[in-house]
């Protein structure tokens, strides 16, 4: 089959673009609907983040199969499956009362929307030519960035004329829509099937074992999975707790945080591809985008309050170039691995993203139970973190002056 650019773009680039938009409008939500749960259900800290986390656990749990899926049936067919999975959990989400069966919704959400991008990556590695690939890596990044954005202030809008559970049931009917698209209007690329089982392992392994890969690996752990656990709940409870904001002005400033992520993606979209062809490395962009997000975070958290109006929208946009990471790690293994390079990768983002996400719960929970005011127990969750991303990032920087 033969395609024009247009037809790629409406049948391919936009099926897949509302797929991202849904998978990240998913994962921020509960910033905006957290405390709304946390007051019809009597949610504590460590539940509420437990919940939140749920997802990020499903969603990287599936990343290492999904690699081996994607290649051996194809990414039209593996995300419209597990978009129906997305959509019974946004519906059965609405229907819970209780803690386990809301965790269990969000778990299902994070499965089913668990290929949104790597499944868009491997159709754009079919269809596309390989000088397009950064700025289609872009594009599909801002599609996201406009989910995280609609689940900001929009979210916050929503609320005052419906519910929390007539707002999921939308979002189920909208996914069954996208899944349905996905499924009639993406077209197959036919091509050589994907290797047996033993050697897509064998791949993995190779994966693992790379020193390149493991340079990369904290950074992900930490700054890209622990921005997506301050993004998706603690940035709000800190807003909250420590800078005593109300609701709107917690909506207001996570719209404005948002628009500078999806800033960031459409200058990966618009620019990425300009600055290779110039000679600037990519690296170098990437380390500049980190030093600045764990200033930025520093700042938040030791001087609350001061310029937070313009820093949270800095570490939106650095985050946005922390996915600078994937084609870093990916560019140095050959094509054949690539796919299961940028999905381990992805493992350890979500890994911590999860285990961020509940454990800053877990901790805040636990100091404030031995006797901590709520203030200090949130900024010794945020210095944590801090901590953490310091470490990453002295490694990334130590192994590269190693290999040279």
């Amino acid at each position: 089959m033969t395609l024009d650019n247009r037809q790629l773009w409406q049948r391919l680039f936009l099926p897949f673009a509302a797929g991202y938009f849904l998978s990240y409008l998913y994962r921020t939500a509960n910033a905006v609907i957290g405390p709304v749960l946390a007051r019809d259900l009597g949610l504590g800290d460590n539940a509420l983040g437990l919940l939140t986390s749920t997802y990020f656990l499903a969603f990287g749990a599936a990343q290492l199969p999904l690699g081996m899926l994607l290649d051996r049936f194809g990414p039209r067919r593996v995300e419209s499956a597990l978009l129906l999975i997305a959509a019974a959990g946004a519906a059965a989400f609405a229907a819970s009362d209780t803690l386990s069966g809301l965790a269990i919704g969000r778990a299902l959400i994070g499965l089913g929307v668990s290929a949104c991008l790597m499944a868009s990556f491997k159709a754009f590695s079919q269809w596309f030519p390989p000088e397009r690939q950064a700025s289609l890596t872009g594009w599909i990044m801002a599609s996201g960035g406009l989910g995280a954005l609609a689940a900001s202030k929009p979210l916050e809008l929503a609320l005052g004329f419906a519910g929390w559970r007539e707002i999921m049931l939308a979002l189920a009917v909208i996914t069954l829509l996208v899944a349905t698209a996905l499924w009639w209007f993406v077209p197959d690329k036919e091509g050589p099937k994907g290797a047996g089982l033993a050697e897509q392992l064998a791949g993995v392994r190779q994966v693992f074992g790379s020193r390149h890969f493991w340079r990369y690996a904290p950074m992900g752990f930490w700054m890209t999975g622990g921005f997506m656990a301050v993004q998706g709940l603690w940035a709000t409870r800190w807003m909250s707790v420590i800078e005593q904001l109300d609701r709107n002005a917690i909506a207001a400033r996570l719209t404005w945080m948002s628009g500078a992520m999806l800033a960031g993606f459409l200058f990966m979209g618009f620019f990425a591809t300009l600055l290779v062809r110039r000679g600037v490395k990519l690296e170098r962009v990437y380390l500049g985008a980190m030093l600045a997000a764990i200033v930025s975070l520093g700042t938040i958290t030791l001087f609350p309050g001061r310029g937070s109006d313009w820093l949270w929208p800095v570490l939106g946009a650095c985050f946005s170039l922390s996915n600078i990471a994937y084609s870093l790690v990916a560019q140095t293994f050959p094509p054949a691995l690539s796919g299961r390079a940028n999905t381990a990768l992805n493992l350890l983002v979500f890994a911590g993203a999860f285990g961020l996400q509940w454990g800053f719960g877990a901790l805040v929970d636990l100091l404030q139970a031995a006797g901590w005011s709520a203030d200090s127990a949130f900024r010794t969750g945020f210095l944590t973190l801090l901590g953490g991303q310091i470490a990453a990032f002295g490694w990334l920087v130590g192994c590269g002056r190693r290999q040279k």
